[in-house]
């Protein structure tokens, strides 16, 4: 077959499963150089390992996060997994410490897989009147000496901002692992590897990809040692993105501050028209003075903007009349804005928090809502006008 040469400034889709070796001498160096566990080898070997598309998109997400290496997963679940389990020794795990204010899946995975299935000592840190009381962390570091800590920049769905800079420079004093989910935040508005945290992990299912048609995860960070535990294990338990999905997850990539900039800007918008709104008893947005991490998120985020989520919680004298109400208004504007179990997407979704979380948050008003992109006049008179069904 003859060679054809084609131009392109995009690395094309390799769906291979497996790659052409030359000989044996080619085979025999592949397998020797896959010892060292290489972010980019030489000689590709098999998809499950690595995979030159798959490779190339997460060169992308590098530069976005400003990371020595990052590694695709088929969802930010898969990146948590990896994340953690290379932590993981037999008869020398410590016990790990998690913030509990952190997305529903996680602190699934904590109660059914490391508590349940692998045994691991897991203890939880609460917030104090919905801050974190970092001086109460630091005393669990001294007394308790956890192996890690993992948290999220920007809790859900009470949006609860960490002082993330700070909870790493205290953990790297006490030698306590930094895992950090930053989906909600982004590296648009923070880079938590630039401050010394050990790994990061996204869902680039929400904002990286941003378009509600991927899922897909990433873990990030530094250190090499790091790197190599992380192949090995997204190697052998299979974590391992399709091709196709990363090559659509590249092309969206290149879009990504331009999206997460409007995403803000609409969202800061919509906070203070629903704050000044009488049938709005109550908006958690970390730019408005009366949240509660409003002192965390301007040190934090340093103006750069402030997530997209807005939680809300509508009026009612009664718990059953804030119920009623919600019903109300989500059906006025449920016709324009979508209920979906996720967020990140171009376009605006609501979800309704007491029916997800139920006895975690049994606020019958209260309304979690992902901005999306849209024209925002359009986007605010939407749900104004949707509010008048009250």
């Amino acid at each position: 077959m003859k060679e054809i040469k084609v131009r392109s400034h995009r690395t094309p889709i390799y769906r291979d499963s497996a790659f052409f070796l030359e000989d044996p001498s080619a085979t025999r160096n592949a397998f020797e150089e896959e010892l060292d566990h290489p972010r980019s080898p030489e000689n590709y070997i098999y998809s499950r390992y690595r995979n030159p598309t798959v490779v190339s998109v997460e060169e992308q997400l590098m530069e976005i996060e400003g990371c020595q290496w990052a590694l695709l997963t088929q969802s930010g679940m898969a990146a948590i997994d990896v994340a953690l389990s290379i932590f993981q020794r037999n008869g020398e795990t410590g016990s790990w410490l998690f913030f509990s204010e952190i997305y529903g899946g996680t602190n699934s995975y904590i109660d059914r897989i490391l508590k349940y299935r692998r045994g691991i000592d897991i203890k939880r840190f609460y917030p104090s009147n919905d801050r974190y009381d970092l001086e109460a962390l630091e005393k669990i570091f001294i007394e308790e000496k956890p192996q890690l800590v993992f948290f999220e920049a920007i809790s859900n769905p009470m949006l609860i901002v960490a002082d993330g800079d700070r909870i790493i420079e205290m953990a790297r004093k006490h030698n306590v692992i930094t895992i950090i989910d930053n989906t909600f935040a982004t590296p648009y508005l923070w880079k938590p590897l630039k401050k010394g945290a050990d790994i990061v992990i996204h869902s680039a299912t929400k904002y990286l990809s941003g378009h509600n048609n991927i899922t897909a995860g990433v873990v990030c960070g530094n250190n090499g040692e790091y790197l190599k535990e992380a192949i090995e294990y997204r190697k052998w338990i299979g974590h391992m993105l399709s091709p196709d999905d990363a090559y659509r997850l590249g092309t969206q990539l290149k879009t990504f501050e331009l999206r997460f900039e409007r995403h803000c800007r609409n969202a800061e918008r919509l906070a203070k028209a629903l704050a000044s709104h009488p049938k709005i008893e109550k908006v958690f947005f970390p730019s408005l003075s009366t949240h509660p991490t409003y002192a965390e998120a301007l040190s934090l985020f340093k103006g750069r903007g402030n997530g997209a989520m807005i939680t809300f919680d509508i009026y009612g004298k009664t718990p059953d009349e804030k119920g009623e109400n919600a019903v109300k208004f989500i059906r006025a504007v449920s016709t324009d804005i979508p209920i979906l179990p996720s967020l990140g997407d171009t376009q605006t979704i609501i979800l309704h928090v007491e029916s997800v979380w139920g006895q975690k948050y049994p606020l019958p008003g209260m309304i979690r809502l992902s901005t999306g992109i849209e024209d925002y006049e359009k986007l605010e008179n939407t749900i104004l006008t949707s509010l008048e069904a009250i």
